[in-house]
């Protein structure tokens, strides 16, 4: 039977877990996790009482009302994992009542694995406060939400800062749009993200990054920051056709092939292509860049440019951009497969609308939490498993004059 898989993030924490209490038995595990229990209920209570006083603890707020924080009290709760002692913080007029752990409750043992969930998942908030109000039998406002929840954001910090990979043999670049409110009126924000491929053929999502519009001068910022977080060779750059894009990537990394995406050509090519001739079109164009040599290729091209010579805008599109048709044959074709489009960073995109979709979000922080807790679920997905083929892909890399000694580097 195969193993199951796991969420790498459980199996890191387990491990830590592990390291720092060296367990003998099951009551020694059951002592730690009470450990880990304590400071999350108390982080969410801190959350919840920020909330009912409208302000964050130390706030110059604090001076001008009436109501302010005083102190904490211990209450013993039972958990899943035992009796448990938690500091619950409270206010002087003795108004707040938490929702997570109401007064004179003191049994939780049902919420730990649903609250571990609603982070991991990356639920919206309308679905996390339904969540909640499946556990507790009480609704909560996406304020309070919102509240408890930024606990994610100093690991959303820390993964946005996170060393990388010092190579990456493919890297696949896309822009989506999302709306955020600003104050009384809303903005469409692009938000740049960056899939590696690693030397092991794994995936990895090197980013993410927020701006009011899609430009080179942003893209040539995230690619410094980027050699800066430790990447010194990438071999690859798929991406689509902003201008500047492809100088701005060679200017940080000189090596890099940049290839534009054949599946944003199409796209751009049948605006100029009446819908009834879409499919033909598409089968016609696929036979170019998909021959199975450069000569082939060429036949193919000018085969289309005579069938679809009523349509000189679509032409045009593929003439002053056949350099990068041409360069897929400068590698195997389990290169090509790999390097021909930009779709693997666009199923990412697909995965963000899914959870993007329902409405404008209040700041730039409600969006990256969420989208980063996207980023976990997709990452338990994949599991580090390597990609399809990825050993053909090594081995034409290793017999390109190109590429050998670079992947003999960092392969060591």
């Amino acid at each position: 039977m195969a193993k199951p898989k796991r969420n790498p993030y459980s199996e890191e924490l387990a491990n830590k877990i592990i390291e720092e209490y060296q367990p003998k038995s099951v009551e020694d595990m059951q002592d730690a996790l009470k450990d880990i229990f304590g400071p999350m209920f108390e982080s969410m209570l801190k959350g919840e009482m920020n909330h009912h006083l409208g302000y964050e603890s130390n706030d110059k707020a604090e001076k001008d009302t009436e109501n302010r924080r005083n102190g904490y009290g211990k209450k013993n709760i039972h958990t899943s994992s035992g009796a448990l002692d938690i500091q619950v913080p409270r206010d002087r007029d003795g108004s707040f009542n938490p929702k997570l752990i109401p007064k004179r409750k003191k049994d939780v043992s049902a919420i730990e694995s649903k609250v571990i969930a609603m982070y991991a998942r990356g639920m919206s908030q309308r679905d996390i406060s339904s969540t909640v109000e499946d556990i507790y039998g009480f609704s909560v406002s996406h304020d309070m939400v919102s509240d408890i929840t930024d606990s994610v954001l100093p690991d959303l910090e820390e993964w946005q800062a996170r060393p990388l990979s010092n190579c990456y043999a493919f890297v696949f670049v896309d822009c989506m749009y999302t709306t955020i409110r600003n104050q009384y009126e809303t903005k469409k924000y692009a938000v740049y993200t960056i899939l590696g491929y690693t030397m092991e053929g794994t995936k990895e999502i090197l980013g993410l990054w927020l701006n009011e519009t899609e430009s080179k001068h942003k893209w040539m910022q995230i690619f410094d920051e980027i050699k800066a977080r430790g990447v010194e060779d990438i071999f690859f750059i798929s991406m689509d056709g902003v201008s500047g894009l492809e100088e701005g990537a060679q200017a940080i990394f000189p090596n890099v092939v940049v290839q534009r995406c054949m599946v944003h050509l199409i796209r751009n090519s049948v605006k100029y292509v009446p819908s009834k001739d879409y499919k033909p079109f598409t089968q016609a164009l696929r036979k170019v860049y998909g021959a199975p040599s450069l000569k082939a290729c060429h036949s193919a091209f000018e085969s289309f440019k005579q069938q679809w010579a009523a349509y000189p805008g679509a032409i045009d599109v593929w003439i002053r951009n056949f350099n990068h048709v041409e360069q897929l044959y400068d590698y195997g074709s389990a290169i090509r497969k790999v390097m021909y489009t930009t779709n693997a960073v666009e199923s990412i995109h697909s995965s963000f609308r899914k959870v993007t979709k329902k409405g404008a979000f209040p700041n730039e922080n409600a969006l990256l939490k969420l989208l980063f807790l996207r980023i976990r679920e997709l990452e338990d997905k994949w599991d580090g498993g390597h990609l399809r083929n990825w050993a053909m892909v090594m081995n034409q890399l290793l017999v390109h004059d190109h590429f050998k000694d670079r992947v003999l580097k960092y392969l060591e």
